[in-house]
């Protein structure tokens, strides 16, 4: 019995042992891109935050420069008030936002969530350098970056209130002068887009490539990362979670008329119990304007544009291409076989209604029946095209394109437009959605040059696409 109680023993220690070593080795095969990963995407994230910066700021500069002018020929002594110190404020902040290393005075530390992640996620590898093979060289580079894009969201966010503040000073000042009603508007811009674009490149950081999610996967089973994480991270510094840093805990939520209830079953309704509710309120209305402060992207209908905004203008280049492809079938005529038209097409969206682009297509034969199937280059097209949203999901649809329709012996066959055959399209569209990336289209569409074409073409012309 001993010795089976023994042999059991061994086992059971040999399985837990295997185990660790299992759970030592996935963790030592943590993708070595993962910091990389890190170190480029948060140095491509504090460019783009630090550039909207400065052309923010050289905007509000220009706008504050042209108001001042307009203001002191009419008010001298309100134009200097007004404007002298806050243009002397803004060169500062421009100069100093030139030094990649400062933090500006008052910056506090914002949460964004997938930097914090990432932070906790640095400093646990840092103190465990273990399980990273060829990665300990970058490490120290991935801190660095990911701090300093810490402290160019911070200057960011401290940035973007002085914007509003200056914009609501002005506006409250100058209000009055309807000749002033335009450049206004065009301060509120500045601060409005400004702030759009920061949090969309925050919200870039989120899409987490293949090694990070791997990383972060193999991590996550490991316990001491998670309990690392509970007690390291911002968000649990920032709200006093169990474990965090925080020196108290939060107890629980309570309304002012909860608060009254319980002070007045202590010390009742005398106007002391009245003073200590508003001290309670007082305090907590700080608390709150603290974190508030820490989380800028929570703002209030007060910060909503006074003008009709273009959601477009806050995102990237990148995010505002639209890429697709349709295709097109021709019957058979006196001079051509069937054919097949393939396009593939790239659109700017200018706002949420309308967008234009270009595209290129190619034709090929497809022989002249079911009894005599044959394939043969038809054409080669360059397309531009643009569509604005009529109702729902219909859409407005026009165009120019060119077809090369001979056969291309060199590139100067290319140039010699006179063999290229246009078109002037017209028409509408109904677009679908497909899954949650995908969307589908089908386009009804008028030539007005096909009965002027030689071979003559049929005007109406059917396309079914997609774009993603």
């Amino acid at each position: 019995m001993k010795l089976f109680y023994f042999v059991g023993l061994c086992f059971a220690l040999t399985v837990s042992l295997t185990h660790y070593s299992f759970a030592q080795d996935s963790l030592l095969n943590i993708p070595n891109k993962y910091v990389d990963q890190l170190t480029k995407k948060a140095n491509r994230a504090t460019r783009r935050i630090d550039a909207s910066t400065q052309k923010a700021m050289a905007a509000l500069m220009k706008q504050q420069s042209k108001l001042y002018k307009e203001v002191q020929k009419i008010n001298p002594e309100q134009a200097s008030q007004l404007f002298q110190k806050s243009m002397d404020s803004l060169v500062v902040l421009k100069k100093a936002m030139r030094l990649k290393s400062l933090q500006l005075p008052g910056a506090a530390k914002q949460f964004v969530p997938y930097l914090d992640s990432s932070q906790t996620t640095l400093k646990f590898l840092n103190e465990h350098k273990a399980f990273l093979q060829n990665g300990k060289g970058s490490l120290e580079g991935a801190i660095g970056k990911v701090a300093t894009l810490q402290q160019s969201i911070n200057n960011a966010a401290q940035i973007q209130q002085y914007l509003k503040s200056q914009k609501d000073a002005i506006k409250a000042q100058l209000s009055a002068y309807s000749n002033l009603t335009k450049d206004l508007t065009k301060l509120n811009k500045t601060a409005y887009y400004y702030s759009q674009q920061v949090c969309e490149y925050k919200a870039m950081l989120s899409d987490k490539k293949k090694a990070e999610k791997k990383a972060l996967e193999l991590l996550s089973k490991y316990k001491p990362y998670s309990t690392f994480m509970q007690r390291n991270s911002m968000l649990a510094d920032l709200f006093n979670f169990p474990g965090g840093n925080g020196a108290q805990q939060l107890e629980g939520l309570q309304t002012r008329t909860a608060v009254e209830q319980t002070i007045q079953q202590h010390i009742g309704t005398s106007p002391e119990a009245k003073k200590a509710v508003s001290e309670l309120m007082d305090k907590a209305q700080q608390e709150f304007a603290t974190y508030k402060s820490r989380l800028p992207d929570l703002n209030s209908a007060a910060d909503m544009p006074d003008f009709k905004p273009n959601p477009m203008k806050g995102k990237t280049f990148l995010r505002r291409l639209e890429v697709g492809g349709n295709i097109q079938f021709k019957k058979s005529s006196t001079y051509f076989p069937s054919n097949t038209e393939l396009a593939v097409q790239v659109a700017y969206k200018l706002n949420n209604k309308s967008s234009a682009g270009l595209g290129a297509s190619y034709a090929f034969g497809m022989g002249t029946g079911w009894d005599h199937i044959k394939f043969s280059h038809h054409a080669l097209g360059i397309r531009s095209f643009m569509d604005w949203k009529l109702k729902g999901s219909f859409f407005f649809n026009g165009g120019f394109e060119g077809r090369y329709i001979t056969a291309i012996r060199d590139f100067n066959d290319v140039k010699a437009w006179n063999k290229w055959q246009p078109a002037a399209l017209l028409g509408i569209s109904k677009k679908y959605k497909v899954n949650s990336k995908i969307k589908g289209n089908v386009q009804l569409l008028y030539d007005f040059l096909a009965t002027h074409q030689s071979p003559r073409q049929s005007p109406l012309i059917i396309r079914f696409g997609y774009s993603k």
